[in-house]
């Protein structure tokens, strides 16, 4: 299956998405910071994202700009408690493939992995 990086720094959101996608078959990497994260979100190792905005060290959008700055096609899925048109916006413009706000539902995350990857 896919290799998914999880930018995140809620350790029970951390702990919910690790073991839910592991059990369907996914490898993750999990990083709580976001300054430990852009070089792993840059690699080009994985083959989706999933990145909250509300980070330590370096914001999501920070991340997500580099990203797309490097011009690559990974999947950018942000999962955030930030919910206003302002982020939303925000984040799809700067490339966000999509934008889920917490709480969700993991079914519901788990039909958007699985059309990305």
């Amino acid at each position: 299956m896919a290799s998914i990086l999880i930018i995140e720094d809620e350790p029970r959101i951390v702990s919910l998405l690790s073991r839910g996608l592991q059990q369907v078959g996914h490898q993750t990497l999990a990083i709580t910071n976001g300054e430990r994260a852009l070089p792993l979100a840059l690699s080009e190792m994985f083959d989706l994202v999933l990145l909250d905005l509300a980070l330590p060290e370096l914001d999501g959008v920070s991340i997500l700009k580099a990203i797309r700055a490097q011009r690559l096609q990974v999947p950018v899925i942000v999962v955030t408690a930030l919910f206003n048109e302002e982020n939303r916006s925000r984040a799809l413009f700067w490339g966000a493939n999509e934008y889920i706000t917490k709480p969700f539902s993991f079914e519901h995350l788990l039909s958007y992995i699985r059309y990305y990857v």
